[in-house]
């Protein structure tokens, strides 16, 4: 038997098992066991697949482009077994974690929806456990990150904590007590369809004057691009820079002009910064943290997104001056935060693989004292 094969048996015959511990309450962290894990982030371009260590060291990384989403689910799920099997082969693996950009259920077995693949209503996690010789655990990629950063990162110590996400849109998760928490369904955290402007611009998600269409990567390139069309004076820079060829403006180049002091490009971030502590503002009035951690591509603008944010926030905060203001930093762990916060995770669930693993052996060596009797 092949050793593919085999590994797709053995996983078959621990789907049960693996259900049942998907669905209690995970231990904590610091009594799981100090074992390799893989996370895996899947997003609308790329699958990032990691080994990490219980300290959150990455040992070994691999990426691949993400199937097209018009491609079944059956593609991706082939994608990530490949990924595993593939660090399997050089790393003793005792679980799976996977953080997709989606929707997902509150037992973390379903993606009940993806905007940027074909997921709709997916048993991934048990589709996975038929496949891979190891527990899996799935989650929303927000959470996964802001896991990563509360274990890892810059939200160390913290016991309430708020992750904002700022990519093509925003995401986002709440950390209370060493607890994701999921809401009833499982989707909280959607902070980017918060509406902050009624009637403003249409948002993908069908609703208008969603935050993040005021600010997110995507908002930040929209502006750029209609100032350029415009033939503005202030866009001069950036239009020379492209050519004149405007789908070329990205959020990476915005930022590049704005550190070298293009004038427009400032001043696009500071809009995107103070849109981003308006609502950071208006989270703090509702779940009242003590810290948010501004992750995602466009936080690489450091300062330049996050100083106006700070100062807007303190503007809009509810009861200004009379209560304790929320720190506001930028995520330290960059685009793996979402890999190894999905295999921290993980990690909670490999307790039970390694002791069903242990009886199992404990058996095998009763039964072989017996037959030597």
């Amino acid at each position: 038997m092949s050793m593919y094969r085999e590994r797709v048996y053995r996983g078959s015959a621990r789907a049960t098992m693996l259900r049942t511990a998907g669905t209690r309450e995970r231990r904590s962290h610091l009594t799981a066991p100090r074992v390799p894990t893989v996370g895996i982030d899947i997003g609308g371009t790329k699958v990032m697949a990691g080994v990490v260590d219980a300290d959150g060291n990455i040992l070994e990384k691999l990426r691949t482009e993400t199937p097209d989403k018009s491609k079944s689910p059956k593609v991706v799920e082939d994608t990530i077994t490949e990924l595993v099997l593939d660090l399997s082969d050089r790393h003793d693996v005792h679980a799976v974690g996977i953080g997709a950009a989606g929707w997902v259920d509150a037992d973390r077995n379903r993606v009940l929806f993806a905007p940027h693949l074909s997921w709709r209503n997916e048993p991934l996690r048990d589709r996975l456990a038929g496949r891979l010789a190891v527990p899996v655990m799935v989650d929303n990629d927000a959470n996964t990150a802001a896991w990563a950063e509360w274990r890892f990162g810059a939200g160390r110590g913290e016991d309430h904590l708020v992750m904002i996400t700022l990519g093509t849109g925003i995401g986002g998760a709440i950390l209370e007590d060493g607890q994701v928490k999921r809401g009833k369904f499982g989707v909280a955290g959607e902070f980017g369809h918060m509406q902050v402007v009624p009637g403003g611009h249409r948002c993908p998600c069908g609703n208008r004057g969603c935050w993040e269409q005021y600010s997110s990567g995507n908002a930040l390139v929209r502006e750029a691009r209609e100032l350029a069309a415009a033939e503005s004076p202030v866009a001069y820079g950036i239009i020379d820079r492209v050519g004149g060829n405007i789908p070329e403006i990205t959020g990476p180049l915005i930022t590049e002009l704005a550190r070298g002091g293009d004038a427009m490009c400032v001043e696009l971030l500071q809009d995107i910064g103070q849109w981003l502590g308006v609502g950071i503002a208006n989270l703090a009035a509702a779940l009242d943290p003590s810290c948010f951690v501004i992750g995602g591509g466009v936080s690489a603008a450091d300062d330049l997104l996050i100083g106006p944010a700070r100062d807007a926030f303190r503007r809009h905060l509810t009861g200004r001056g009379y209560r304790p203001e929320a720190r506001i930093v930028k995520a330290q762990l960059g685009p793996e935060a979402g890999m190894v916060g999905a295999a921290d995770l993980a990690r909670l669930v490999a307790r039970r693989f390694r002791r069903a693993n242990r009886r199992r052996v404990e058996r095998y060596e009763r039964y072989a004292r017996a037959g030597r009797g």
